[in-house]
């Protein structure tokens, strides 16, 4: 059932309990109020005819003048004087036998009351020298009888129309509040792999459906991201693997034609290694960026302790460049040791470091690199600090791009895939990135990472 129809239906029933709670208050009340008034009219009715027949009292004539001149007379209206008698008190018998409640309230002191249909009786009890007697008048009240019915058939007649109407205006009101709804359905219809430019309209204001249409925006820009970063990383990708494929192929026939001189099929069979040691590292990276994608669920995660790893990493930089200079500043570390530990893939996160440190090594010729750890309250901090070639201001915003590198860096051998795959498994551990650079100076790269604690109490 569409969204439409159920706020619809939801609504007339609702609308429907309503009104028949407020139609029945109204007929409870009303009923009571024209009931209440009769009554009353019969009581004083009781005790004049009391007056006139039980009383000897001089004013008696007079009472009933009166009664008869200024009192009207009620439809089918009749007077009963019993004498009571204490051995049969069950039951009274006036123009029908009512009923024992009504004896009984009687009997109490109180003035009675009962109904049949339209008709009604009052009595009361009252006692004259040594005899006791009840008093009953009974009459019919077709006016307020009959104003009832009316008002019953008023009541439901307009439960059904207020029904009816609720129903129809629910039916505009929903269509009325979806129409943003279904406006953003149709133009994110539209949006497809081949249009990926397209926005949604986003109104002015804070309501939700504002939010929708931001929210769809948002996840645009990240898909049409994801799509040009995937394009672009299959372009360089392809074109990265097959240059050395290309130069492989080539030194093979070269190798081939100069059988009959070692010295050429030597450096032939040099260049060929040499291209397929740089194929197995791009390869290598290729599968690195690949995992760094994953949701990190079903790869092992566990605590480690970041001042502690730094150490590792410093010896495993040092196993490739043995020339290497890395000082490690512990001068900041928290008194809590728990400040510096992190839920992390050790594997990953060693990689992602390890590429940032040893390219500030490689690019500052092997001068001194400062490494800092600190916490920043939420974060752990590792800052890489070099006294290299820098990066060019024109060149920093795409140093992140696979097999983008800078345009002073020929001298340089490298893919141009470590800094993206060191940013894939920063983002993969909810960190980020920072990057400060002048070229000819050096670089700082500042590693963020949420420590274990805060982790947790954010999850």
């Amino acid at each position: 059932m569409e969204i439409a129809k159920k706020i619809t239906l939801l609504f007339a029933i609702l609308s429907a309990i309503i009104i028949s709670l407020l139609s029945g208050f109204v007929w409870y009340f009303a009923n009571d109020f024209a009931f209440e008034d009769f009554y009353k009219r019969l009581e004083a009715r009781v005790k004049i005819t009391a007056q006139i027949k039980l009383y000897e009292d001089e004013n008696n004539k007079a009472y009933a003048q009166m009664r008869n001149q200024y009192l009207e007379r009620l439809p089918a209206e009749r007077a009963f004087i019993i004498e009571a008698n204490p051995k049969k008190n069950n039951s009274l018998k006036a123009d029908i036998v009512l009923p024992k409640t009504f004896v009984q309230s009687i009997n109490s002191g109180k003035t009675a009351r009962y109904r049949i249909e339209n008709h009604f009786y009052a009595g009361k009890y009252f006692k004259i020298g040594n005899k006791d007697y009840i008093v009953i008048v009974s009459a019919n009240d077709p006016f307020g009888f009959r104003e009832l019915k009316d008002l019953q058939k008023i009541l439901i007649i307009g439960f059904f129309l207020s029904v009816v109407l609720s129903f129809w205006v629910g039916w505009r009101f929903s269509n009325y509040m979806l129409m943003p709804l279904r406006n953003i359905i149709k133009s994110v219809k539209r949006i497809k792999a081949e249009n990926l430019h397209l926005r949604l309209d986003v109104k002015k204001g804070s309501d939700e459906m504002s939010q929708l249409a931001e929210t769809f925006n948002n996840m645009l820009n990240r898909l049409e991201t994801a799509f040009e970063t995937q394009n672009n990383f299959i372009s360089n990708a392809s074109h990265e693997l097959r240059t050395p494929l290309t130069i492989i192929s080539g030194e093979v026939e070269l190798a081939i034609k100069s059988n009959q001189d070692p010295a050429k099929q030597q450096l032939a069979l040099n260049k060929i290694k040499d291209e397929a040691d740089r194929l197995e590292h791009i390869l290598t990276s290729l599968l690195g960026l690949a995992q760094s994608g994953f949701n990190g669920k079903n790869q092992p995660w566990e605590e480690v302790r970041m001042d502690e790893l730094l150490w590792e990493i410093k010896e495993s930089v040092h196993q490739v460049h043995p020339d290497s200079i890395i000082d490690i500043d512990l001068s900041r570390l928290p008194e809590n040791e728990e400040l510096l530990t992190a839920r992390v893939n050790k594997n990953l996160i060693k990689l992602a470091i390890s590429n940032i440190v040893s390219n500030a090594c490689k690019y500052s010729n092997y001068k001194p690199v400062h490494v800092l750890i600190e916490n920043t309250g939420n974060t752990i901090s590792v800052a890489v600090t070099d006294q290299g070639i820098g990066i060019p201001q024109t060149d920093v915003q795409h140093i992140f791009e696979p097999f983008f590198r800078a345009s002073n860096t020929n001298d340089y051998k490298g893919y141009g895939v470590g800094l993206p795959l060191s940013l894939n498994i920063i983002r993969l551990h909810r960190g980020s990135i920072a990057i400060k650079s002048q070229e000819g100076i050096g670089t700082e790269i500042k590693i963020l990472l949420p420590h274990s604690g805060w982790l947790f109490t954010s999850s």
